[in-house]
Order: structure tokens, then C-alpha cells, then sequence
């Protein structure tokens, strides 16, 4: 078995390694060309073509691992169209459906710590590759792919201008302008030192105040990832305009380090994950926008979610965690918006792809439109379905994956009947343990498949309900 392929995984969203140990040349160029063959064997006779986009984000080495994905597909026999620069991965699925091409491979680790790097594979249609195709990918990984006849050529392409051109046309673009030019409104984009840089400047112009626009591999010591722990910048930057500004409205736009996830910072300098955005949303795109279709969820996502839903009498689907259920269920039925609580948001009107940039377009035309402070219109929702609530998650290492099946098989053969002091009245398991309680709150129980990792979720009436409870199952737990 060539270069340890038992080693190479791919898991909810790609295969992902640290640089220079799991994740190599070497490697990258046994698993690039069996991607694109499996491409074609699943696209080929749909989009009669064999096509593949590569591109890639700002990590260390990244432009090196992506023209190496070139080259060795090249060799393979197929055409590559190969970016110039970084570009958000939305904007390679973009091309990928845009261009009719069978795929698209991007080189980045998303939002991990700097160490790694890795690899997506997304279809044709602009989404995610199914489980179906990245399973037969790792089937093939035994087997080596001979170099062709015929290589295929490798031309260079912009990523940004079509993406751009696309998200442009989604929104009321010159209203969500005025109000940055005159003032009215105060944009701060964090983009984590990550692919995003620069994408609302093209979208909005230069008067988006743009924070860690630099390129650094390290991400400052620590991940790209729209939580508060990375923010304090943006929390800083927020506190001094709030002081010294003159009014106006002022929200932060968090990007992950592929610009797939997005966070938000209302003008106050609070946090808002998309547990807060998502209902803002979806108000907003029935409302204002007159869109259509379902909502979906993951079973992580707040119970004001389906609430907000009911007001304007739109059926809700729920599903596992992980983003590429939600993509199933778009191409399956017409959605309005599908979204999950780590930040991934997409919209039936584009691909079914969660687009960090498109969604921070969605909520600035819902702060321009509405005239009020993202928070202001969250609790406004709340208002209108009675419905108040706090949340908060955090992930608990285990001692050992021993630990990981002694727990697992506890809640499966010992059912929890009380939790910090709440009688359980119904557990859903679609994904882990989800128990509701007798106070209207509830606490999920999910194990990481591949490591010693127990991620806890809560949401509750009050902060202070969250966090007894997370206290209660971390207790629990150890």
C-alpha cells in the first residue's frame, strides 16, 4: 500500500493533516489524481468534460500543495484550471458549478490550529462531495493511477470576479454601499488572517474597515475560527469606535480561515454566533426577500430556530450534525436557508454550499433594511415568539478513546433520567444524546468519531441554567 493510504481519512468536510507529517507531497499527489478519477467516474457523462478547478487558501505552503494538485491531475489526463491566487473555498464551488466542471480540489484546513492543511474534494454542483464519493476515494488509495497518454493542460483563472459578480446580484448591493459611505453604518471585518481578505472590500469597497488582513500561517498561535477566545481584536477595535464614534449603526463580520463559517460582533461588542444569526435570517429573507422553501437545521440548532420558522409558516427539516446533510437536503427539496450552529450557513438561491461571504451580505442588508443593531433584531424575534434563551457549547478531551466507549455504552444501556436537577422528558438520538428537560432547556451529548473528544451543547432560558448544566455533564463525564 503506497505512502501509509490507510492513514488518509476524510472526514465530515475533506481529509486534513499536520503539514510535513500527515499531510505531504508525497501523499497529496496519491490522493489528487484518484479524487479527479472518482470525479469522473460519478460527473463524467453529466457534464461531458474532464475538468477539474484547483485552488487553494493562505496556509503555509499552500500554493506549492495546490500546484502539485495540478500537476499530477494534469499527468492523469484531465484539464485543470488552476487559481491565481487564494480565494475563499465557496468561490472554487462556485467555479466548480459555474464552469460545469466535474469538481473542484481546494488545498486548506478550514478553520484548524496553523500546523495543518488539507484537502476538499466539492461536486459539480458547487457543494461538498457526497460520503458515497470520498468513500470509493479512499477505497481507491491502494491502488496507484498511471500517468496518461494524453496529460491534460493546466490554465490559470481568477476566482474572485465571477464569485463576486455572483453574491453581488444576491443582495440590494448599492443600499447596503450608501449606508457605508454615508455613514450610517460601520462595517469591521475580521477575517482571521485567512482566504476572506480583501472579498468585501471588492463586494463593498475599500470603506469596510478590515482587521488581520494580513497573511499569517501561525494565525497569531492560534486557529481561524470565529470563536470569541480568537477575537479579542475585533472586540477591542469595537469598544474604542463605540466610544469615540458619532452613532450610527456598527456590526463585525467574523470569517473563518476558508471563509465557509461566519460569526458576528454587534455594536455593543457581544458576540453572535449563528445560533443569533440564523433566525435573523431567515425573518429577513421571508420577509423582505419573499424566499421560499424549508429551513434546515442541524439537531444542534436553537429551538428559536423552528419558532421563527411557525411565523411565517415554514416547514422545518432537521438533520445530523455536519454541513453535508444540510447539502443533501438542499438538493433534495426547495430550501430557503440551511444552517448549523458552528457557523456554516447556505441559501436555496446560490449552491448548496455554506458561503460565509454571501451570508455576511444577507446580514448587513437585514441591519440596513430593518434599521437595527443585529441584537436589537434578534431580540425583537424573541419578543415576537415568546421564545428567550441562551446557549453555549464547549468540547471536553477524554482521557482515552477507553473512556470515550465506557461513556457511550453508559448512555446506551443506563439512560439519564435527571440532569442538574431536571427531570428528562424525551432523549433524541439522530446524532449523540439529545435530552430535553422539564425547564424547556435541553443538553446534547455528542463523541467524536475519531478522537477522544466529547462535545457538550446547551441551550437554556438563562446563561446561568447553560452553564450549571455544562458543569452538570462535565461532571458526569469525569
Amino acid at each position: 500500500m503506497p505512502v501509509a493510504a490507510n492513514s488518509i481519512k476524510f472526514g465530515t468536510d475533506g481529509w486534513r493533516g499536520v503539514i510535513g507529517d500527515d499531510f505531504t507531497f508525497e501523499r497529496l499527489a496519491l490522493v489528487a489524481p484518484i479524487a479527479a478519477k472518482v470525479l469522473f467516474n460519478t460527473y463524467g457523462e453529466k457534464v461531458n468534460n474532464r475538468t477539474i478547478i484547483v485552488g487553494h487558501d493562505r496556509r503555509f505552503m499552500a500554493e506549492e500543495f495546490a500546484r502539485k494538485t495540478a500537476e499530477v491531475v494534469s499527468a492523469a489526463g484531465f484539464d485543470v484550471l488552476l487559481t491565481e491566487t487564494y480565494a475563499p473555498t465557496p468561490a472554487f464551488s462556485w467555479a466548480a458549478a459555474e464552469k460545469n466542471a466535474l469538481g473542484a480540489l481546494v488545498i486548506t484546513a478550514s478553520h484548524n490550529p496553523g500546523k495543518y492543511l488539507g484537502l476538499k474534494v466539492k461536486s459539480t454542483f458547487g457543494g461538498s462531495a457526497p460520503p458515497e464519493v470520498t468513500k470509493e476515494i479512499e477505497a481507491l488509495l491502494s491502488s496507484e493511477i498511471s500517468p496518461s497518454s494524453t496529460p491534460g493542460k493546466i490554465e490559470k483563472f481568477n476566482p474572485w470576479q465571477s464569485y463576486c459578480q455572483a453574491l453581488e446580484g444576491k443582495v440590494n448591493i448599492t443600499k447596503i454601499r450608501n449606508a457605508i459611505s454615508s455613514g450610517k453604518l460601520t462595517v469591521f471585518a475580521d477575517v482571521m488572517h485567512g482566504a476572506a481578505s480583501g472579498g468585501l472590500a471588492i463586494l463593498l469597497g475599500h470603506q469596510v474597515k478590515e482587521i488581520n488582513s494580513d497573511r499569517d500561517p501561525l494565525f497569531e498561535g492560534g486557529a481561524p475560527e470565529p470563536l470569541p477566545k480568537y477575537l479579542s481584536h475585533l472586540f477591542k477595535v469595537i469598544e474604542t469606535h463605540r466610544e469615540t464614534s458619532g452613532g450610527g449603526l456598527t456590526v463585525g463580520l467574523v470569517f473563518d480561515g476558508d471563509s465557509d463559517r461566519i460569526a458576528a460582533v454587534d455594536g455593543s461588542g457581544n458576540f453572535l454566533s449563528s445560533q443569533v444569526l440564523i433566525p435573523v435570517l431567515i425573518d429577513h429573507l421571508t420577509l423582505r426577500r419573499g424566499f421560499k422553501g424549508e429551513v434546515v437545521k442541524t439537531v444542534s440548532g436553537s429551538d428559536l430556530i423552528p419558532r421563527v420558522a411557525a411565523l411565517h409558516n415554514i416547514p422545518v427539516f432537521e438533520t445530523p450534525v455536519g454541513y453535508k446533510y444540510i447539502a443533501d437536503r438542499m438538493l433534495a427539496a426547495q430550501v430557503l436557508l440551511g444552517g448549523e450552529e458552528s457557523g456554516g450557513i447556505g441559501y436555496g438561491s446560490h449552491i448548496p454550499e455554506r458561503d460565509a461571504l454571501l451570508s455576511a451580505l444577507y446580514v448587513l442588508e437585514a441591519i440596513v433594511e430593518s434599521g437595527l443593531d443585529i441584537s436589537d433584531y434578534y431580540r425583537h424575534l424573541q419578543q415576537q415568539t415568546g421564545f428567550t434563551s441562551s446557549y453555549d457549547r464547549i468540547d471536553l478531551p477524554l482521557a482515552s478513546m477507553d473512556v470515550r466507549s465506557r461513556l457511550l455504552q453508559q448512555l446506551q444501556t443506563q439512560p439519564l433520567t435527571e440532569i442538574a436537577g431536571q427531570s428528562v422528558i424525551d432523549c433524541q438520538t439522530i446524532d449523540g444524546y439529545k435530552f430535553r428537560l422539564a425547564d424547556n432547556s435541553w443538553l446534547m451529548i455528542r463523541f467524536s468519531g475519531t478522537e477522544p473528544v466529547l462535545r457538550l451543547y446547551c441551550e437554556a432560558p438563562t446563561l446561568q441554567q447553560v452553564h450549571q448544566t455544562l458543569a452538570w455533564a462535565k461532571h458526569w463525564a469525569e
